[in-house]
């Protein structure tokens, strides 16, 4: 069976839904002391001098949280790893060939985890310190509206809380300028360290037997980066791109096999990159028939991305709800769900292909 980078995608919500969870008790937490005592006039005096204590209790939770990712995501890369493998010995028993199973690889797959360890381990620490800046300037532009006569303070809180965490709490700006919140970063972290341990699970047990050609799936909605790669013939041990004239598996002949690059040439090139659901198999020479005719329109792609954006507007009024002050906005957050979910399911039934997914339009399910 082929292996793909969607194997990660799969293991790093077991992960992902730690930090998501993590977010919603952060959020309960600040909703349930802004709310104690919202119509008193010391307000928002009482709610500054709370911070140290509100900054402790967020901080037992975020300690525990990376706690419990560090051992999750060693789990998560040990498992890609050897999935990865277990896909390449069924393959190798489609073709009749005698599966060896690779050395040991432990210090692998512990520097994967490791490498993964590192780009996660800054997250929960960002996540506490936007938790308690969302807290603060709450209470700040609260102040400030009911002063200036623009309503109550209860409502002013609501709408500047809502505006903060829309999207959940955004705490992680990357190089790029893009701002993560702590669940999308940590799922694109662990599914890019996932994806390419299983994909190197499977790699080490093709090179095991002597298979050093893979060939690449086909696959809908396929993006500008992984279209040129589609069907195409890869070197997973580093033969030179060119045609190459081998043994075949079936007749015993010399056939001419094309190979379009290294399998790392291919990924630098943006090949297999976060989100791509394209998989290599092994291909031999003779018995293997790579896809042909693979691309898709690009009205195809741009449908399956508006399913995405409507699934992310489901999870931003889920969160919105979550968050609530008061039992309208929680009502009002319900009604707009609603909304968001019937918009979703007119785009699923007008095109073609496309289908529900419920789970990414659960808070959690971060994308």
């Amino acid at each position: 069976m082929p292996v793909d980078p969607g194997y990660g995608e799969r293991l790093a919500r077991t992960v992902s839904q730690l930090y998501a969870d993590a977010e919603l008790t952060l959020l309960r937490r600040i909703a349930a002391a802004l709310t104690h005592g919202i119509d008193a006039p010391t307000w928002a005096v009482e709610k500054l001098a709370q911070l140290d204590l509100l900054r402790a209790r967020m901080g037992q939770d975020v300690g525990a949280l990376s706690e419990q990712a560090v051992g999750q995501i060693r789990t998560v890369i040990a498992g890609a790893w050897t999935t990865g493998q277990a896909l390449a010995v069924a393959d190798l028993d489609d073709l009749d060939l005698d599966v060896r199973l690779p050395p040991a690889r432990a210090a692998a797959i512990e520097r994967l985890a490791a490498e993964t360890i590192r780009v996660v381990a800054p997250v929960g620490a960002r996540l506490l310190r936007a938790s308690l800046d969302v807290y603060t300037q709450v209470v700040a532009e609260a102040s400030s509206q009911v002063l200036l006569g623009a309503g109550t303070r209860r409502d002013a809180a609501q709408t500047t809380l809502d505006r903060l965490t829309s999207h959940g709490i955004r705490s992680f700006t990357d190089t790029a300028g893009r701002r993560w919140t702590s669940e999308s970063y940590v799922e694109m972290a662990v599914r890019t360290g996932a994806g390419r341990a299983a994909v190197q699970g499977h790699v080490d047990q093709l090179q095991a037997v002597g298979l050093d050609l893979v060939m690449v799936s086909d696959h809908p909605r396929e993006c500008d980066l992984c279209r040129p790669w589609e069907g195409k013939i890869l070197s997973i041990g580093g033969a030179v791109a060119g045609t190459i004239e081998t043994p075949s598996a079936t007749s015993g002949n010399t056939v001419r096999v094309r190979v379009a690059a290294t399998l790392d040439q291919a990924r630098a090139d943006g090949f297999q990159h976060p989100n791509c659901r394209h998989s290599i198999s092994a291909y031999v020479p003779g018995a293997s028939r790579p896809a042909r005719d693979t691309a898709d329109t690009q009205d195809r792609y741009e449908q399956g991305q508006q399913q995405r954006y409507l699934e992310r507007g489901v999870r931003a009024w889920k969160t919105r709800e979550a968050a609530a002050l008061t039992p309208e906005a929680k009502a009002a957050a319900a009604a707009k769900v609603r909304v968001w979910q019937a918009r979703l399911r007119e785009h699923v039934a007008a095109h073609e292909g496309l289908s529900r997914q419920r789970a990414r339009e659960q808070v959690g399910r971060a994308r």
